[in-house]
């Protein structure tokens, strides 16, 4: 089911940007090629026509990853496994370690050098 949404979902990506390439702006692209002859779909109606196709493309690809996200099975699973489970509650305590009380170390006072005559 995984795969068939995703490949689904990718076909959807090339129509989208198919359509979005054949549109032009400025008015020009697949629109102007129909404004001498007079067509099944006239100029405005081609317009139209791509612009409710990329509206339509584009929700179907925003859905589609909704429902591929919902329906993988992965990410946070909950362990069965109780061994495990100690393993992730030790490691996710916090170790409370406090300093050591040492006595600093004493450093000898410098003595001068005895002079030597």
């Amino acid at each position: 089911m995984y795969l068939v949404l995703i490949i689904i979902t990718i076909i959807i990506c090339v129509l989208l940007g198919l359509i979005v390439l054949i549109q032009n702006p400025k008015g020009g692209g697949l629109s102007s090629n129909f404004a001498g002859s007079s067509q099944l779909m006239g100029v405005q109606k081609t317009g139209d026509f791509l612009e409710k196709g990329t509206w339509v493309l584009a929700i179907s690809i925003m859905v589609l990853s909704l429902v591929i996200n919902v329906s993988v099975k992965g990410g946070a699973q909950k362990s069965e496994d109780p061994a495990l489970m100690e393993q992730i509650k030790k490691a996710s305590k916090p170790t409370s370690t406090t300093p050591q009380q040492t006595a600093p170390l004493s450093v000898p006072a410098a003595q001068p050098a005895p002079n030597k005559k």
